[in-house]
């Protein structure tokens, strides 16, 4: 017995009926738009592998012409942007390893004179290194930045003794890793990457599983209020969070020798708090959405602008200005600079403030949208 022939009429009613689920399903319908055009946004106007306007911090211990010419010139390359000027060698210290500059430029009060005399004065220069994809382009064009900048001062009398190429000797400090090691810049930040993808997944599938397994009656029959019950679905995790860490943390001191030069306890602080942050998001989106299915396709949602707009892959000052405030807004961002701080610069505390207390802030917004969030009936 044969089936029934191919019905055209057929097709095109099934095709009707997906396409009315597709339309009820307005989750599943935005993330097939939504995500080719953050994509394509994101890639065609976000991320830039050459960044320009770095920030960088000055001391120009010598006033004449010559270490003018060079602070202009740095300026004007588009690769440094001159944001802070200084007389004290501290503070260009505390700026670099604060992240606060991408480099610090020290002219010494005898440069002018070593020039006169035929000598080749030293500038030095030093680069927070712990993202080489960072400084590695302004670094290369720096020698040639110096030379063009003296070439036109660089005539009559003072021709013979400096007219060639290199007159100036500048010293390069790739500070916090010196090989510009990628491994040193890429496994601490997988501590975050696998932190937001994993915590936030897991999380968000806690509510919305016990909905679809019709276990959400029982949880909802019991005297607890929504506070307790977020705390006590989101502290197994925590702990569960903390052994993933252990276990990157370890790889990457026996497998890639990556240092821990700053505090375990500053950073075991940091982690307290980013987990956390990542666990109440994951819990809004159980309490926004119907189903598992829908649950994962949030937090894809919210993981891909987190690891191409954080400054894992790609430099964050590299991207436009708008897209680095998107960027600020997301924990992901703030706690690779506290990690990266900690484990390649030292950073204690008061370094690692600045990006500590947005994260606070994200964990109690969100904490509160979650809780109100929290429906206490089936509804």
């Amino acid at each position: 017995m044969t089936g029934p022939r191919f019905s055209f009429a057929r097709l095109v009613a099934v095709l009707i009926k997906e396409f009315i689920q597709m339309k009820r399903d307005r989750l599943t319908f935005a993330m097939m738009i939504g995500i080719p055009v953050m994509q394509l946004l994101l890639f065609g106007f976000a991320i830039n592998t050459d960044p320009k306007h770095l920030p960088t911090a000055v001391l120009a211990g010598d006033n004449s012409p010559f270490s003018r010419a060079i602070v202009s010139a740095l300026q004007t390359s588009g690769y440094f942007r001159i944001t802070t000027r200084t007389d004290d060698p501290a503070t260009l210290e505390r700026l670099l390893a604060g992240g606060v500059v991408q480099f610090a430029v020290e002219i010494p009060s005898t440069f002018a004179h070593d020039l006169r005399r035929g000598d080749r004065p030293a500038l030095l220069v030093m680069a927070d290194a712990t993202d080489p994809a960072a400084t590695g382009n302004a670094l290369g064009a720096l020698p040639r930045i110096v030379d063009d900048a003296l070439a036109p001062l660089l005539e009559g009398a003072l021709a013979a003794r400096a007219p060639r190429p290199g007159a100036v000797e500048v010293r390069i400090q790739r500070r916090y890793n010196p090989e510009a090691l990628s491994q040193n810049n890429v496994v601490p930040g997988l501590v975050g990457t696998i932190l937001t993808m994993t915590m936030i997944i897991m999380t968000s599938l806690a509510v919305t599983r016990e909905r679809e397994r019709g276990t959400m009656e029982t949880l909802l029959a019991m005297p607890v209020r929504p506070t307790e019950v977020m705390l006590g679905k989101l502290a197994p995790f925590i702990l569960v969070g903390g052994l993933q860490v252990a276990v990157i943390l370890l790889a990457a001191r026996v497998l890639f020798d990556v240092p821990m030069i700053g505090s375990p306890l500053v950073l075991a602080l940091g982690l307290v708090v980013f987990i956390t942050a990542n666990l109440a998001v994951g819990f809004l989106f159980s309490t926004l959405a119907h189903n598992q299915l829908q649950a994962m396709q949030m937090s894809f949602f919210f993981f891909l602008p987190s690891i191409l707009m954080s400054g894992f892959m790609f430099p964050f000052r590299g991207m436009p200005d708008w897209a680095q405030v998107l960027g600020e807004v997301l924990p992901l961002t703030h706690f690779l600079r506290i990690v990266r701080g900690v484990m390649l610069k030292g950073n204690g505390l008061p370094e690692v403030w600045p990006d500590l207390w947005p994260l606070m802030a994200f964990l109690l917004a969100v904490s509160v949208i979650a809780v109100k969030r929290y429906r206490q009936t089936l509804d």
